[in-house]
């Protein structure tokens, strides 16, 4: 048994599931796609990829919100996260993480549709017009975009933010796990999006700037991994069971393993690239999975 360095190794669980790290997976990259599609619409750089970023996203959200539905206690009453039940007013808690949460995901779901729409519309070239007015450079286009890719990196971060205010052991003894989030899910979402890019539309110079961007972007999070581990202090024991382990090789194959793999890369791609940008993934995959269940493995 491992000696309890804080109160929060005596609080009672969650008992989350394997639900919530599918949710915790695809938030992530749900909303990193968006905010990157965005970015490249808002750019002018390549319509084509955004507009394959916007495909991505909406699917994306629709399964998010029947895993989280079906995750509640009661999976009929999941209006009651937006709807008082006596007066049937709209309910917003912003004390409450999960509605702020429940709320991000809806107004996020209802930018990502338009975005979705106006992509739709103008790939078909379908005669209505409007639509396609949706997306920049036009101001309408803005207003759906900027909102869109704010509420996107608002759904990446807050469940890390969330799990900060959760008092539970290794959670809530450090502040970091949004910010940990946030750049982890734009990491994802990078290598994803030109992984997929790359295998549509061959290779281009917006799939080359996003293989740049998770790079750097995986640097930044060795230093984010540094902080978290510091500002963790004694409850940095937490992490002494099997999940510290499923930690530790998730950082190796999603962090350590990718930079090595991009940067001897050879001329075929073997060990380059595309296989660093999977590795990203399943890295990812493993982190988050091991972050939600480690409470569980430390004994009170």
């Amino acid at each position: 048994m491992i000696d309890a360095p804080s109160s929060t190794w005596f609080t009672s669980s969650p008992h989350w599931n394997w639900l919530i790290v599918v949710y915790f997976i695809l938030g992530a990259l749900a909303g990193g796609v968006y905010f990157l599609s965005a970015m490249i619409d808002l750019t002018g750089r390549d319509r084509r990829l955004a507009r394959l970023g916007y495909y991505m996203t909406l699917p994306l959200l629709l399964v998010i919100g029947g895993v989280l539905i079906v995750d509640l206690y009661r999976p009929d009453r999941f209006w009651h996260l937006f709807v008082e039940i006596h007066t049937l007013r709209p309910m917003f808690k912003w004390w409450v993480p999960m509605s702020v949460g429940a709320w991000s995901v809806l107004i996020f779901g209802f930018f990502s549709l338009l975005s979705c729409l106006a992509a739709l519309f103008e790939h078909r070239d379908w005669r209505w017009r409007f639509p396609r007015r949706l997306r920049p450079p036009g101001v309408l286009g803005m207003l759906v975009t900027v909102p869109g890719a704010i509420m996107a990196l608002v759904v990446t971060g807050y469940t890390g933010v969330m799990l900060s205010v959760l008092n539970r052991p290794v959670w809530s003894d450090t502040p970091l796990f949004g910010l940990l989030f946030l750049v982890s899910a734009v990491t994802m979402a990078a290598a994803l999006l030109a992984l997929v890019g790359r295998w549509i539309h061959g290779d281009s110079p917006v799939v080359a700037a996003l293989n740049r961007i998770w790079i750097w972007l995986l640097l930044v999070q060795i230093v984010v991994w540094i902080a978290l581990f510091v500002t963790l202090g004694p409850a940095v024991r937490g992490w002494l069971n099997v999940w510290g382990v499923v930690l530790a090789i998730g950082i190796a194959i999603g962090t350590v393993l990718p930079l090595l793999a991009a940067r001897f890369r050879t001329a075929r791609g073997i060990g380059g690239l595309p296989a660093a940008a999977v590795l990203v993934l399943a890295g990812g995959f493993m982190v988050r999975t091991a972050i939600v269940f480690v409470p569980e493995a430390i004994a009170p």
